[in-house]
């Protein structure tokens, strides 16, 4: 069982440029986000949340997102 889950932002890492992102899998307010690929802190979840509320801005990006965090 893993304790943590994979999703995708539409705000790239700054570090590496993936949009997977990795969560613990409890999704706490203030739980750590970081890049699935290089594991670099990018945000809270709570701030994560926020983010894919917004959306991505683009049509393509949103169905990307949509397919990747299905169980997210």
């Amino acid at each position: 069982m893993s304790l943590s889950e994979d999703f995708r932002l539409p705000v790239a890492c700054p570090a590496c440029g993936s949009h997977l992102m990795r969560v613990s899998s409890v999704k706490n307010p203030d739980d750590q986000v970081h890049c699935a690929s290089c594991h670099r802190f990018v945000c809270l979840w709570h701030e994560a949340q926020t983010v894919l509320k917004k959306g991505s801005g683009s049509e393509s990006e949103s169905l990307i997102e949509k397919a990747v965090n299905r169980g997210a």
